[in-house]
């Protein structure tokens, strides 16, 4: 029906109150898994560096009676390291802005402060899983740290043509023809890793592959709950020949590896904590950075795998 002949309306009202509830949702993710369970520590200087060394391989060893022992060559420790890397996010907020009554905060700075340090910590998530070397800094060159793409090298399975990273030499990795994730190059990888002394139990799989990964016919927990109506149609953790695995969905990773982490091997060694300050006002506004240094140190690559490579 039509509306009624000069029944007041509230298109045409002047003075109705809005209505804006007190909150914000913001539903970008914040999870960093990485990050969340490799151990944490503290950076000295800009560039940090440790040591990795190997046993010899098992041998049938025996010498005859009175032999007579002839030295052999001792082999030196390897020296690796890593450099340290600046991540910052900065903002402006007017005066004004910060004074005025506002809905979902208080304080315009505060929230800002929170929001910009939850995305700092995604950053370094990112960088901790994709960057292949580590660069020095120098004027003009903003220093790079490390990431677990550029550190794993031992134990990976990976397509026709490529090259894994030498982390020693400052090496970066060369993508190689792409194929898709089988059970097969999982294990292939797995067992490298085992048979170098590794224990991984965590693998961090890109959305991608995910839907692969569940479909793996090994020993996983992948069930159906009849009592409670339930079908689990993913893998939560894998149990193979070579280890327990926790596999967790990774959303900063390239689509075209996985990574089997052996947890305790990582730290994030920190050379300045995440923190705000304020910048030089040039007006009527507050400008704030909010910024971290930071390194990732591998302990012994060794102890992790790689599948790379997929499509």
């Amino acid at each position: 029906m039509a509306q009624l002949a000069n029944s007041f309306s509230t298109f045409a009202a002047v003075g109705n109150r809005e209505s804006l509830e007190d909150k914000i949702y913001n539903v970008s993710p914040e999870d960093t898994p990485f990050l969340a369970t490799i151990d944490s520590g503290k950076a000295y200087a800009t560039y940090e560096e440790w040591q990795t060394d190997v046993l010899a391989a098992a041998s049938n060893n025996k010498v005859e009676q009175g032999n007579e022992a002839t030295i052999v060559a001792t082999t030196p420790t390897v020296r690796v390291g890593n450099r340290t890397q600046i991540s910052e996010k900065t903002y402006a907020v007017t005066g004004t802005q910060e004074v005025v009554n506002k809905a979902g905060r208080k304080s315009e700075v505060s929230y800002q402060d929170a929001k910009k340090m939850v995305e700092l910590k995604r950053d370094i998530e990112f960088g901790a899983l994709q960057n292949t070397t580590a660069i020095a800094a120098a004027a003009g060159v903003p220093g790079q740290s490390r990431g677990v793409l550029g550190w794993i090298a031992t134990n990976t399975d990976i397509g026709a043509t490529g090259v894994d990273p030498n982390p020693v030499t400052n090496t970066a990795p060369t993508d190689g023809t792409q194929r898709a994730l089988t059970e097969t190059m999982f294990k292939n990888a797995a067992q490298k890793a085992w048979v170098s002394g590794g224990n991984p139990d965590l693998v961090l799989v890109p959305s991608a592959q995910r839907g692969a990964v569940s479909g793996f016919t090994g020993a996983a927990t992948k069930f159906l709950d009849v009592e409670k109506k339930t079908v689990y149609g993913t893998v939560e953790v894998y149990v193979g020949d070579y280890g327990r695995y926790s596999i967790v969905n990774s959303r900063y990773q390239r689509a075209r590896e996985i990574f089997g982490i052996q947890r305790d091997m990582w730290k994030l060694l920190t050379l300045r904590p995440m923190k705000g300050k304020d910048l030089a006002e040039t007006g009527d506004s507050k400008k704030r950075m909010i910024n971290t240094e930071y390194t990732l140190q591998c302990k012994n690559e060794a102890a992790n795998f790689a599948v790379r490579d997929l499509t």
